[in-house]
């Protein structure tokens, strides 16, 4: 795969020294200085600006399968997407740090208004890093994870400890979180498609699919570790504190948040309901002792400086806090936070980087993913004109699979049996290897 990359940023080398061994890389940067360095990878280096068509043109654009936009330039990593999407139709990832631009980008694409003239994939790392530290919060270990759908659906496999409360119940009864599909079960090594009536064991294997944030709360709720998180002290109330509360308000967990900006903070109360907002410093040692924060599960310092993360880290971990999780802003800091004790660093961009790999791998193939060593599959699956407007519980399906997830132009649906399916939806469907074909076979797939 041929992939062009603008931005010799601290991302952007991270993409290029991860892909260069598999993949054809060319960077496109002002700063001629980087030449040699990439050279000795074998990475191609142009001097320019993709804003500019002729930089595009000459990183070979028209021969290229995925153009990268990743410099610390929200609006250039924007135009220079566009301008390659125009010149060549290539699949485009864009690197944000608005919500606002994200947000934009994604309703644009979901409109239908600009034809062939969208953004593929907008990338907030931000919210990545949110996501990831919740999962880490609250999720037990899966022993599987695929990302779909540009990371708006997942599955999810866990295993059933003997005292969970699933334990001999069906499926039906269980009360699974809505947008979260079972659609396998593995039981003494064997994979099979589950029905409503099914009743789960203990030491079973099930897969799950779903959006990711019901996945987030499934998992919180149901396949939790033995020492549930029921409080946390969150350090810095920007935009990854606030999400991050959010997320855990509604899972019930007991949240604070530490903030040193009193406006910031006035604005924190109106957005949260049931969180405790207090003004101060993160690295006051009796501030953090008054507030009791050694009492919280988990303290996470997510500020937008390293050194400060790291001090209020040190001083939460010598309070007491169990377990403390830190931003980390520079990837190379990582193992300096880990040396001195911090549980889990945590860098936006590697989140990033982790994203743009499963995107990667999404689009090399015509199977999304495989699981329990080949036994299944997940197939990704176009409809045609002839099945448009009928439900999933009519289509009949001659093997046993499940659609788990429909994806409409931007939007991703979790389907129930009376889900319409439309003419160029995208089906993600699970299914066992061996009834792979014919459920390719029903839906004409070449």
């Amino acid at each position: 795969m041929k992939i062009v990359i603008f931005g010799a940023t601290e991302v952007g080398c991270l993409l290029a020294t991860e892909f260069f061994e598999d993949h054809d890389i060319t960077i496109i940067d002002k700063e001629e200085n980087r030449k040699d360095e990439f050279s000795k990878l074998d990475i191609s280096f142009i001097q320019g600006n993709a804003c500019d068509m002729k930089a595009l043109k000459q990183a070979d654009i028209l021969n290229s399968d995925i153009f990268i936009a990743c410099t610390g330039i929200d609006e250039a990593n924007i135009v220079a997407c566009l301008a390659a999407k125009k010149i060549s139709g290539i699949r485009t990832i864009c690197f944000v740090s608005r919500e606002e631009y994200k947000n934009t980008l994604y309703y644009e694409k979901s409109s239908g208004l600009y034809g062939d003239f969208f953004i593929d994939y907008i990338i907030w790392p931000e919210e990545l890093l949110t996501q990831e530290i919740f999962r880490i919060v609250t999720v037990a270990q899966a022993l599987d994870v695929e990302n779909f759908a540009d990371g708006r659906a997942r599955l999810l496999e866990y295993k059933v400890n003997p005292n969970l409360t699933i334990v001999n119940k069906k499926v039906k009864e269980c009360g699974f979180t809505n947008d979260t599909l079972i659609v396998g079960i593995t039981r003494n090594g064997n994979l099979f498609i589950p029905n409503g009536e099914t009743e789960l064991r203990a030491e079973d294997k099930l897969i799950f699919m779903g959006t990711s944030h019901s996945l987030d709360i499934l998992a919180g709720t149901f396949f939790h570790e033995k020492e549930y998180v029921k409080s946390v002290a969150i350090i810095g109330g920007g935009k990854v504190g606030l999400m991050l509360a959010q997320n855990l308000e509604k899972l019930k967990i007991k949240t604070k948040i530490i903030e040193a900006n009193y406006t910031r903070c006035e604005e924190l109360s109106d957005e949260l309901s049931h969180t405790l907002i207090i003004h101060g410093d993160g690295t006051d040692l009796k501030l953090l002792d008054n507030e009791s924060i050694n009492e919280c599960d988990v303290a996470i310092s997510v500020t937008n400086n390293d050194e400060r993360n790291l001090l209020c880290s040190l001083i939460a971990k010598q309070l007491g806090v169990k377990r403390v999780i830190a931003r980390v802003s520079q990837v190379l800091n990582i193992p300096l936070f880990e040396k001195v004790g911090i549980d889990i660093a945590i860098s936006p961009k590697n989140s990033a980087l982790n994203e743009v790999k499963n995107d990667l791998a999404e689009n090399d193939a015509d199977i999304l993913a495989t699981v329990e060593q080949g036994q299944g599959e997940v197939l990704e699956i176009p409809v045609r004109q002839e099945f448009s407007g009928k439900k999933i519980m009519d289509l009949h399906l001659p093997a046993a699979a499940i659609i788990g997830v429909v994806q409409r132009n931007n939007k991703v649906i979790i389907p129930k049996g009376d889900t319409d399916i439309r003419y160029e939806d995208i089906l993600i469907i699970f299914t066992k290897s061996e009834d792979a074909n014919t459920i390719k076979e029903f839906f004409k797939v070449n």
